[in-house]
């Protein structure tokens, strides 16, 4: 498993997502579905970018620099 730091680019933000997946392919559908629980229904976005890409270990996690002061 993996762990996978994606960035949606809309029209007016950018908004990072976390997922776990076992692969690329299962990952990105899984933004899809995180986007459409979060929003109720799948926003319209220019494209999802995949920022990182961590093997699930004892321990991994992100730093989100666009929510640091």
């Amino acid at each position: 498993m993996y762990l996978y730091r994606f960035e949606v680019i809309g029209e007016s933000k950018t908004m990072p997502v976390i997922v776990v997946a076992k692969d690329d392919h299962q990952a990105f559908e899984q933004v899809d579905v995180e986007l459409e629980k979060y929003f109720l229904s799948l926003p319209d976005y220019e494209e999802i970018v995949l920022f990182e890409k961590k093997r699930i270990g004892n321990s991994s996690g992100y730093v989100l620099p666009a929510f640091s002061k």
